[in-house]
């Protein structure tokens, strides 16, 4: 619209107060934005864990760990040593603060993006203010220098029993499962949380750093000791970080199609443990005929000079300790294949809860003892036939399969317990569907994360039929479902007191 009017001039006054009441107006949001790029969000705690029904401060909220870099300077056993840890992140929202899984060592300083930054231990959460807020989306670096502790060890009342830093003769192993590695580092410690690691390790010169991945380089230092510096080549999480001191022996071979193998053996235990450790490329050929690919770039054993109750998968870098390969070949070939096939199942294809360790522990359980049968062990069927008597006795003392209890997560119901459901599953579609199901489950999730939930799914859609009202009340249930095919199986009463 138009007017032939001529507008009248507003006093000075009047343009002041106009001018004033529009910066009054627009001023916040302008200057939020201006100190918000990520949109205006006001920076907030991170959260000190992720929730997990087992372990609830596992883990942390605000960031993802892009990469972590590793600075030992080994001293000798049980001897504490300069460490560092330097952590490259990104804030998946605007922080205030955030947290580290971190326990026990001494702590010395923390800068955020080389400044200085503000900090408190709470428990096994060092809780870091940085100089200013971090925006959403936004790159940021973490360095923590520390004293570490080699000696710290936790234990629990299951099949782990001691894990942390286990002592050896002339050095040291990590077992780190199940949250153990925040004794080691400080970290985002959750199975579902992965990210590549570079390890730089210093030791005298007679002793060897074994690691993770691949060995990049070996660097003799000028006051005679030597830093070894591996990748991890791909992401891994910190319940399968392996980092190794010793007298060892590195044996290279060459396993199905080329792949790179990388056996670490202490001196005295290189010519007792050959016959067995020779026997993984057939364990890879075996493996690889059930479920496709193997899915990382090497793989081999780290012998442990120690007297641990279980080995560890370790991604690429399965630790077994001594016992395990100097008896018989049949339990031999049982452990050498179970770690073998977590790095498929755990290591490959993560965890998205600790509740999902069934999916883990009962893959590896059951294509070892399956692998085992073949080859001179046991029946399966005799196993599964006791692991089902025995069902509802677990389901009461350690949970379901897939509702395990905090002090039970490592009890028998995880291991052929677990195994069983997957028996039940294979009787109930057939061999020939499971065997599809168990390819398409690791080609799918591939170096992803899954869940229980994940799994039910995936096997609905490749039998082309809905299996959760099977396979829920075999996971959950507070009773053992009949055994398909096996009409004569009979669980035992439950004996309680």
């Amino acid at each position: 619209m138009s007017t032939n009017r001529t507008p009248r001039r507003r006093s000075r006054r009047t343009l002041a107060a106009a001018i004033t009441v529009g910066i009054a107006l627009i001023g916040p949001t302008a200057v939020s934005q201006a100190a918000s790029p990520d949109g205006g969000q006001q920076p907030t705690p991170g959260a000190a864990g992720l929730g997990d029904p087992m372990f609830p401060l596992d883990g942390n909220g605000g960031y993802t760990v892009r990469h972590y870099t590793l600075d030992f300077d080994w001293q000798a056993p049980r001897t504490p040593f300069a460490a560092s840890t330097t952590i490259d992140a990104r804030a998946t929202q605007a922080l205030s603060r955030f947290d580290l899984d971190f326990a026990g060592n001494d702590l010395h300083s923390v800068t955020v993006n080389g400044r200085p930054a503000q900090t408190r231990r709470d428990g096994d959460e060092l809780v870091i203010t940085p100089n200013s807020p971090i925006p959403k989306g936004s790159s940021f670096t973490v360095k923590v220098d520390y004293t570490a502790d080699p000696t710290q060890t936790r234990h629990r009342d299951d099949a782990i029993e001691d894990y942390g830093w286990i002592p050896t003769p002339d050095g040291t192993v990590l077992y780190p499962q199940p949250n153990g590695a925040k004794m080691v580092f400080p970290a985002d410690d959750h199975p579902s949380r992965r990210a590549p690691i570079t390890f730089r390790i210093t030791t005298p010169a007679d002793l060897t750093a074994v690691a993770n991945g691949r060995l990049v380089d070996t660097s003799p230092r000028p006051d005679g000791r030597v830093r070894w510096t591996y990748d991890s080549e791909q992401p891994v999480a910190t319940q399968l970080v392996q980092l190794a001191i010793g007298k060892f022996r590195s044996i290279d071979g060459k396993g199905p199609g080329g792949l790179p193998l990388r056996d670490v053996v202490p001196d005295a235990l290189v010519a007792p443990t050959q016959q067995y450790r020779d026997l993984t490329p057939a364990h890879l050929a075996w493996l690889r005929a059930k479920l496709g690919p193997y899915p990382f770039d090497r793989y081999g054993i780290l012998v442990g000079d120690t007297d641990l109750a279980v080995a560890l998968e370790t991604q690429t870098l399965s630790l077994v300790p001594k016992a395990d390969l100097l008896g018989t070949q049949v339990d031999a070939e049982r452990n050498m294949l179970h770690e073998l096939t977590h790095q498929w199942f755990g290591d490959s294809v993560a965890l998205a809860t600790w509740s999902d360790l069934w999916l883990s522990e009962g893959h590896a359980r059951f294509y070892e003892r399956l692998y085992s049968e073949e080859h001179g062990g046991d029946s399966f069927e005799a196993a599964m036939k006791t692991a089902y008597e025995s069902h509802d006795q677990w389901r009461h003392d350690y949970g379901a399969p897939a509702e395990p209890t905090e002090p039970n997560l490592f009890k028998r119901m995880r291991y052929d317990g677990s195994a069983l459901v997957l028996y039940a599953l294979r009787e109930q579609v057939g061999a020939d569907t499971f065997g599809r199901i168990e390819r398409a489950w690791v080609t799918r999730y591939r170096g992803r994360t899954a869940s229980t939930a994940d799994y039910i799914a995936l096997a609905s859609r490749t039998a082309g039929q809905d299996l959760s009202g099977f396979l829920r009340p075999w996971l959950y249930g507070d009773r053992t479902p009949p055994m398909p095919g096996h009409p004569d199986w009979v669980v035992a009463p439950v004996v309680t007191g």
